[in-house]
């Protein structure tokens, strides 16, 4: 029972810190340094990104250091399973969180984080067409609830503005980058040749030296990472990679002591938490019709996540706390 509980504390966790991380990017993201001209603005979720996943590889490093294993995920970096979580990181990172960091921008944090809490869903149908992982009635049935009312929350506040479009595109990227990252993941740690915590490593460096080395060339970017570096912006950007860090770390603790299913369906529950700290923080009104859809995003991603046995072991839990 500890143990359960334990990894229940580790999933809620999760999903708590990466909503304090999304909330947080939307504040700094409206800071004036971020806003001062269109350039700027369309610069920002790519700067703030960068310096996210390169702080977090940090966070990542110093953890690595007290594990004693610091120099570890570098030499898996050439092996089979280095390889897949690369191409993992490029998917999650650049492809994932930039779209993330995008829609939360354009859509809010909220609304951002309800709709991305769909990931785990397309990832089992991602699943079953590359790793023939099969999908009962009851999983399809999930997915179907999981886009449908992803599609509600995302058209519910009327007419769509030309930026809100552009929103929901971006965290239509989210979604398949965050989706397609936990496939290939799985398949390259498989054969237990790479940790969780040393493909997490490997996860952060990967996308920020992408970042470093592509993305914020392409788009003319240093002068703006200059200043952010230089302004008071950057300790609160650590503070975030910070909060990202320890969500990614009680992820993959819930996986260790709960199993996946059970650590997926509480992590995205950051959904329901950032809709509670957007109005503790930024005082955001929470109304019915958006926690009622992210409820349903929530119960469709469960659904579709879970397999036969785990079903049936909850049928079993049920029935013998019945008696």
């Amino acid at each position: 029972m500890f143990k359960q509980n334990k990894g229940i504390f580790f999933g809620l966790g999760s999903g708590f810190t990466w909503a304090l991380d999304t909330v947080l990017i939307g504040m700094v993201l409206s800071k004036s340094l971020f806003i001062s001209t269109e350039t700027v603005i369309f610069l920002a979720p790519l700067v703030s990104t960068f310096f996210h996943d390169m702080l977090s590889s940090l966070w990542m490093m110093i953890y690595m250091t007290i594990r004693g294993e610091f120099t570890v995920p570098f030499k898996k970096l050439t092996t089979r399973s280095g390889r897949f979580v690369m191409l993992g990181a490029l998917l999650g990172g650049p492809i994932g969180m930039t779209g993330y960091v995008l829609a939360v921008k354009y859509l809010g944090a909220s609304l951002s984080a309800s709709i991305s809490a769909v990931y785990p869903a397309i990832g089992a149908f991602f699943a079953f067409i590359i790793l023939k992982d099969r999908l009962t009635i009851k999983n399809w049935f999930g997915l179907f609830i999981s886009i449908l009312f992803i599609f509600l929350l995302g058209f519910a506040g009327g007419e769509p503005s030309p930026s809100y479009i552009l929103g929901f595109t971006f965290i239509l990227f989210c979604i398949f980058g965050w989706g397609m990252e936990c496939v290939i993941l799985a398949y390259g740690m498989k054969d237990d040749e790479i940790s969780p915590e040393q493909a997490l490593q490997i996860r952060q460096l990967v996308s920020a030296v992408t970042y470093a080395v592509l993305i914020l060339p392409l788009f003319n970017a240093y002068p703006l990472v200059g200043e952010v570096f230089k302004s008071s912006q950057f300790f609160l950007i650590a503070v975030i990679a910070l909060s990202g860090t320890a969500s990614y770390v009680f992820y993959y603790k819930a996986i260790y002591t709960l199993g996946p299913t059970r650590a997926m369906a509480l992590n995205i529950s950051y959904a329901a938490w950032a809709i509670f700290l957007s109005f503790i923080i930024l005082d955001t009104p929470i109304t019915a019709k958006p926690v009622i859809f992210s409820i349903m995003i929530l119960v469709g991603s469960i659904l579709t996540v879970a397999n036969p046995e785990e079903l049936k072991w909850m049928n079993i839990r049920k029935g013998r706390r019945a008696v």
